[in-house]
């Protein structure tokens, strides 16, 4: 069963949910979105699976007052971003999936430039490891690149101007890293 039927049979067999939401829009439209943003920060695709099916069982609990929501895709991303922050708390940086930086590697690259790519994407992410956590937090989310600075800001809870330094300083340190790394 898939997590849209399985969130469809739920609505169904819930009484009184009558059409405050369509679940079943909800997770066909944003499950990409909510994955991919959490599993930009646990790098674990069971992980990852596990906080968007918890986004829609918050949908669910809320579906009540969810008419108040102002945007729906910046509420389910900022419930998103928490709850795979509180599962990150749980998880050491050497628990990641060793797999992770091969699965960003794209497939039509030959074996030896897919190797140096996935070897560049490790460093990468050991340096973003090494990053204050709140500039962290905002270069994750913005290479969603479906984010604004102002939506980043919502997430976060930080204000435009801030969001827009942190960004600034985060790239700055992780290129000046990455090419320390290089220089070695």
């Amino acid at each position: 069963m898939t997590l849209v039927e399985g969130c469809s049979l739920a609505l169904t067999s819930m009484e009184g949910v009558g059409s405050e939401i369509d679940l079943a829009a909800l997770v066909e439209t944003y499950s990409p979105l909510l994955f991919r943003v959490a599993h930009s920060v646990l790098r674990s695709r069971a992980e990852a699976e596990d906080v968007v099916q918890d986004v829609f069982v918050r949908v669910l609990e809320h579906r009540r007052s969810l008419t108040a929501v102002r945007d729906m895709r910046v509420w389910l991303v900022r419930v998103a971003w928490n709850l795979a922050m509180d599962r990150r708390r749980r998880i050491r940086p050497e628990q990641f999936d060793e797999g992770f930086a091969e699965s960003l590697v794209a497939r039509s690259l030959p074996a030896d430039e897919a190797l140096k790519e996935a070897q560049r994407l490790r460093s990468v992410l050991r340096e973003l490891e090494r990053l204050p956590k709140a500039e962290r937090d905002v270069l994750l989310l913005s290479v969603l690149e479906e984010l604004g600075t102002a939506e980043m800001a919502e997430v976060v809870g930080r204000s435009e101007s801030a969001v827009r330094a942190l960004l600034f300083r985060a790239r700055t340190r992780l290129r000046e890293r990455l090419e320390e790394g290089e220089g070695r």
